[in-house]
């Protein structure tokens, strides 16, 4: 019978992660089961830095962006004696069952813990970047709402000066950001990191949309497309057409502030999930939900497979530039 379990929260911030600590804590409280939260993520583990969760520990943390319980990456936890005494720190805890928050870098800690350690893990997806396979992400939504507000500020000055916009949004390999909020902003092009060799067929939207005597011209940029970013594609459109630009580089604004509603009943559905799972002895595994689908994925599966950008939804923001 499970009596204890930790929960921690790893890699990069993403708003809705205190809304699954929450959902964490709350579910495996109702359930008589007690509640660790480990402080900066792996790093918690390793340090032994433990804090108790209960019912009131985790009130009023649902709309607040963030983790109370810290993140970062651990470089101690690649090596293996660092990972065991980690794992002594959560026997001497008397921890039955680990719930780990957090993207691909974190699903293969977990993944690791799980092959060294008798202690069930199970991963839950939270990321801006949305690049998890078999699950939508706790954060994404948030993340693309946020820049979305300033994509249509920004709009407002384009018109006003007639100049082109590269706007630079999150994903280093991941074009989901910039995908949707150029969908939903109504940006005349994206670049993408998964789309190769496109700044031509870019350059050629730009020219286009000028000689057709739009006031108005968005590009946005995510942050690991082959160009290298928003000032660097701005630079050779430039170069190539003589058409001048401004750049905006949104940065870690898309990380912060109050999770979207969709977030926090995304993150507390898969926090319930779970501590069910763990209790019902899964481990190894990410607990997700795809399109409001409930999913269970391997977490090695999860981090190894590719989540596809639609090729659809490209070709939607082309059509629609005209």
């Amino acid at each position: 019978m499970m009596k204890k379990i930790c929960v921690l929260t790893s890699g990069g911030d993403s708003p809705g992660m205190n809304a699954c600590i929450r959902a964490v804590a709350r579910t495996a409280i109702y359930n008589g089961i007690e509640m660790e939260g480990a402080v900066g993520g792996f790093s918690g583990l390793v340090r032994g830095d433990f804090v108790p969760l209960d019912s009131r520990s985790v009130s009023n943390i649902i709309q607040r962006g963030g983790t109370i319980l810290k993140a970062g990456r651990c470089k101690e936890f690649h090596r293996i004696r660092q990972r065991k005494i980690a794992y002594s720190n959560m026997d001497k805890q008397g921890i039955d069952g680990v719930v780990v928050i957090g993207g691909d870098g974190s699903f293969r800690g977990a993944h690791q813990m799980t092959l060294e350690h008798r202690v069930p893990v199970v991963g839950i997806p939270g990321t801006i970047d949305n690049d998890i396979y078999g699950s939508d992400t706790i954060g994404f939504d948030t993340a693309i709402n946020t820049a979305l507000s300033s994509i249509d500020k920004i709009k407002d000055t384009s018109i006003s000066h007639g100049l082109p916009f590269f706007i630079e949004v999150m994903g280093r390999h991941s074009g989901f950001i910039a995908l949707e909020t150029s969908i939903a902003g109504g940006a005349e092009a994206a670049l993408l990191p998964e789309v190769l060799h496109d700044l031509e067929t870019v350059k050629n939207t730009v020219v286009e949309c000028k000689k057709n005597g739009k006031m108005s011209i968005m590009v946005v940029v995510a942050e690991g497309n082959e160009s290298g970013g928003a000032k660097a594609a701005g630079e050779r459109i430039k170069r190539a057409t003589g058409i001048d630009y401004r750049t905006c580089v949104l940065g870690h604004t898309q990380r912060g502030g109050s999770p979207t509603a969709k977030d926090r009943v995304l993150a507390s559905r898969l926090g319930y999930r779970a501590v069910n799972e763990l209790m019902r002895g899964t481990t190894d595994m990410m607990i997700g939900e795809l399109n409001e689908n409930p999913t269970l994925v391997p977490l090695k599966e999860a981090w190894s497979r590719k989540k596809e950008i639609s090729v659809q939804d490209l070709e939607m923001v082309k059509v629609f530039s005209i």
